[in-house]
């Protein structure tokens, strides 16, 4: 692997403050509750890009029109975050940049070229089982890179029961859709860049404030989508109020998703934040279901069950 997944982190982001005070993204609580709210508004994001291509007119086939509506909701997303972080943090600079444009690219570009492109070719519920494999990637990538990520009994046994959860998703035969590579080749491909990109935030606390690190990696990203997308001839083809809305609920999943998110990654252990990930695609077939009126199976609510029954196993006995 490369190097830059090693990043060791400052003593700082996983030690008491020298005022004997701890973060509030290391408090028990507090990290029950701002992991649950980035796994339930990115489970929302299935329906809304796909009510989106809707508004926006964006056919199947308009790949650069995909690239530039994902685009344009991450730089705007990510210059909100960095607005935000300089006006709090008084932050005036960031170093390592080549590994801030390599986290852009793995954390934004590549990873959303590749979910949006696989979503438009898959139905949100089955793309949102596919997304869900990144979770319990991190979880073990993070073993094997992070000492204080060890692979215990328990947290095995937690990501085996979300991975049944997934796997009971994905029954049905063909109710539930054929595998393609443009459609879940897609998603898991994305699932891969989101592992990845989880273990690179480790390393960001390195070279400048975690939220500064989102902001640039969301703006840069963004950037990079929209420039290919625009050289693919890709356009708006129409522009609606409802379209505009959706724009922004997709900006506003983003900027609080990853500043959470990432900033939780950074001062905690990985598979302790990323297993919450694995009510994704449970939040993203219950909405996909509600709001394009896909099929709902009563297999979703076994894949609750067991989602549920993951994060509790990997995380009884934490304090």
């Amino acid at each position: 692997m490369c190097h830059f997944l090693s990043v060791p982190l400052r003593p700082k982001q996983l030690r008491m403050e020298k005022n004997n005070t701890v973060s509030i993204f290391q408090k028990p609580a507090w990290v029950v509750v701002f992991a649950l709210t980035a796994a339930v508004a990115w489970g929302w994001a299935y329906p809304l890009i796909k009510l989106g291509f809707e508004e926006f007119a964006i056919m199947q086939d308009m790949t650069g029109s995909k690239m530039l509506f994902a685009g344009i909701r991450f730089a705007l997303s990510g210059l909100i975050v960095l607005a935000f972080a300089h006006s709090t943090l008084k932050v005036s600079g960031i170093g390592g940049w080549l590994y801030v444009l390599t986290f852009s690219l793995m954390n934004t570009t590549l990873h959303y070229a590749c979910f949006y492109i696989g979503l438009s070719h898959s139905a949100g519920a089955r793309a949102a089982v596919f997304n869900s494999l990144g979770v319990f990637m991190l979880v073990l990538l993070a073993c094997a890179f992070f000492k204080t990520d060890r692979l215990t009994a328990r947290k095995a046994a937690g990501c085996a029961v979300g991975v049944a959860g997934v796997v009971v998703l994905n029954l049905g035969g063909g109710d539930s859709g054929q595998f393609t590579l443009l459609g879940d080749g897609m998603i898991i491909l994305n699932a891969l860049c989101s592992a990845v990109a989880g273990l690179m935030t480790r390393g960001l606390g390195r070279y400048t404030d975690v939220f500064v690190g989102t902001g640039y990696s969301l703006a840069v990203g963004g950037v990079l989508l929209i420039l290919p997308g625009l050289l693919m001839e890709g356009a708006l083809p129409q522009v609606t109020g409802a379209g505009m809305l959706i724009l922004l609920l997709l900006i506003a999943i983003s900027t609080i998703g990853f500043t959470l998110y990432n900033k939780l990654l950074s001062c905690n252990p990985v598979g302790k934040v990323a297993i919450f990930n694995s009510l994704i695609p449970v939040v993203g077939a219950i909405t996909s279901c509600l709001c394009l009126h896909e099929p709902f199976y009563l297999k979703y609510v076994l894949a609750v069950l067991l989602s549920a029954g993951g994060i509790y196993i990997i995380n009884r006995g934490k304090k």
